[in-house]
């Protein structure tokens, strides 16, 4: 990963990178172990913070005991609590998303009986903050980069086509070339180390594949001055997938590294979102599926230098660090992709439940864990 220092002249007389002196490659946490292992190895993650979170009790057991008659979407609807719709956050929250009555996720209702189905979804659900003159920067300049940051945002946690699977040469494509070298080279080559799935939502569609091209959304993003080193944009965003199995669970073990053609490396031809195969998503009928959710929430620090003083390109982001908790996923695979947990998997012992403590995944009030630890999702 790039190497960042304090911004200072050059031998050449001009300003250097303001971000070379942190050196990223010494940010090292603790994360999550295979199944079989006790939850509690040591897991070293390059300028990340990784925490899983897998369901407290297995889903299984609630499907067995709602068989629907009739239509189950109306079914549903009858039964349904859902909280008022909620818009795209202003403010951190002081407590926890309320409780809602337990119901099982479907193809039609992929958020029933969670927070999430009150949330906005898509890029409507990253509010940007009003825009105001820092340091160098003009508003309008202001503006522009909290724009960049929310595409970049947009183009690694929404996008459909890389959601289900594909190469997110969108989101290389805005950042600075030694920060997108080194995320490229991640994606090429995914280990326990750098691994992708710390920045970017991507499901190998062997294994999930998203029911909807929906995606819930909540969190905030704000913005300081830093200095000499320019603009700082901090967001903590949780992000809620709906998914049904793929044709590889149940089965092996996946595999540690890509198991998609293209897989992680980057796809020929520059084509963006191509290096998954493509998967449609799925035609079944409501209520004969099983849906299950991943949560995903996000903590990341983007810089914006000035380009007249500093060897950084205009209109250019700069990921600078990262961290991230996820829930209802397996832990113990580092291969780029998310592994969300289906009951298949949950019954067959793949993904044992962890020891850890249980937390609510939807509860961004709460500073995000940084245990490291594979620990417990309260909800999902």
């Amino acid at each position: 990963m790039p190497r960042f220092e304090e911004p200072g002249p050059s031998d050449s007389g001009q300003q250097g990178n303001p971000f070379k002196r942190m050196d990223l490659d010494e940010e090292h946490v603790r994360g999550a172990t295979p199944p079989e292992a006790s939850g509690r190895e040591p897991h070293r993650l390059r300028n990340t913070l990784l925490t899983l979170l897998i369901p407290v009790t297995a889903l299984g057991a609630t499907v067995a005991v709602m068989a629907w008659k009739g239509n189950p979407k109306e079914k549903l609807r009858a039964q349904s609590s859902a909280l008022p719709s909620v818009g795209a956050a202003t403010a951190t929250p002081t407590k926890a998303p309320p409780s809602v009555s337990p119901e099982t996720a479907t193809v039609d209702r992929p958020w029933a009986g969670s927070p999430a189905e009150a949330w906005p979804a898509g890029p409507d659900g990253l509010a940007l903050p009003q825009a105001t003159a820092v340091g160098v920067f003009d508003q309008d300049r202001v503006a522009k980069d909290l724009e960049l940051a929310k595409a970049f945002l947009v183009a690694t946690n929404l996008d459909p086509k890389v959601v289900a699977g594909g190469y997110p040469q969108a989101a290389l494509d805005l950042t600075n070339q030694q920060n997108g070298d080194d995320l490229a080279a991640d994606l090429a080559h995914p280990s326990k180390e750098n691994d992708p799935a710390t920045w970017v939502s991507r499901f190998d569609p062997e294994w999930a594949v998203p029911v909807t091209d929906q995606v819930k959304v909540q969190g905030l993003i704000t913005f300081e001055g830093d200095g000499e080193q320019g603009l700082l944009v901090h967001v903590d965003v949780t992000f809620v997938y709906a998914l049904k199995p793929g044709p590889q669970v149940g089965k092996a073990a996946p595999s540690t590294g890509p198991t998609t053609p293209g897989g992680g490396s980057r796809p020929s031809g520059g084509s963006s979102s191509s290096g998954a195969k493509s998967v449609a998503l799925i035609q079944a009928e409501p209520g004969t599926v099983e849906v299950e959710r991943e949560i995903v929430r996000r903590k990341l620090d983007i810089r914006f230098a000035d380009p007249a003083r500093f060897q950084v390109k205009k209109d250019k982001v700069s990921l600078t660090r990262w961290s991230t908790e996820r829930a209802n996923t397996l832990c113990g695979f580092h291969d780029g992709y998310l592994r969300p947990s289906f009951r298949a998997d949950r019954s067959s012992g793949t993904a044992a439940p962890s020891g850890g403590p249980a937390t609510d995944p939807y509860d961004w009030s709460r500073p995000l864990d940084e245990s490291g630890e594979c620990g417990t999702a309260s909800r999902s």
